[in-house]
């Protein structure tokens, strides 16, 4: 089976590439993957604040993936699987493509603001190239109707 894999954060433009790779996967008879990555930084602090904070970290991701993971599996029949890890997010995402086989298409969102489509994927169309999967950048601005005719 093929999978989509999607990255989940705090961004908006997260919904819609979560929608899409959704619903494709809905209509091609794939999976969805969602991966969540917690940057370093985010515990560079006393051994005990540090795990601390990475379990509260996960604790968040968890909840923000079960409220995709119930409309996922409710109106899209789509059973997504959840994958945590820790590092930098271009170096993680590009691991887990590489460790698992059945991911055939990354799916990103773009964001719509002054500041361009995000850094995720703006670093992640830099090593478009040397992926060894496709890679979906989602428009922000698309509405549910047009993801809808798309997918």
């Amino acid at each position: 089976m093929r999978k989509f894999l999607v990255v989940l954060d705090d961004s908006r433009e997260c919904l819609n590439a979560m929608r899409f790779a959704t619903m494709r996967a809905e209509h091609t008879g794939g999976g969805v993957q969602v991966l969540s990555v917690i940057p370093p930084e985010e515990f560079n602090h006393w051994i005990g604040v540090g795990d601390i904070m990475r379990e509260e970290a996960r604790e968040r991701i968890i909840a923000h993936y079960e409220v995709f993971a119930r409309w996922m599996r409710d109106k899209h029949s789509i059973d997504p699987e959840l994958v945590i890890r820790e590092g930098e997010p271009v170096t993680e995402i590009l691991s887990q493509i590489r460790e698992d086989p059945e991911i055939g298409v990354l799916v990103l969102g773009a964001g719509t603001g002054k500041k361009g489509p995000g850094p995720l994927v703006t670093q992640m169309t830099k090593s478009a190239g040397n992926l060894p999967v496709p890679m979906t950048i989602v428009p922000g601005e698309l509405s549910k109707e047009q993801l809808e005719q798309i997918t």
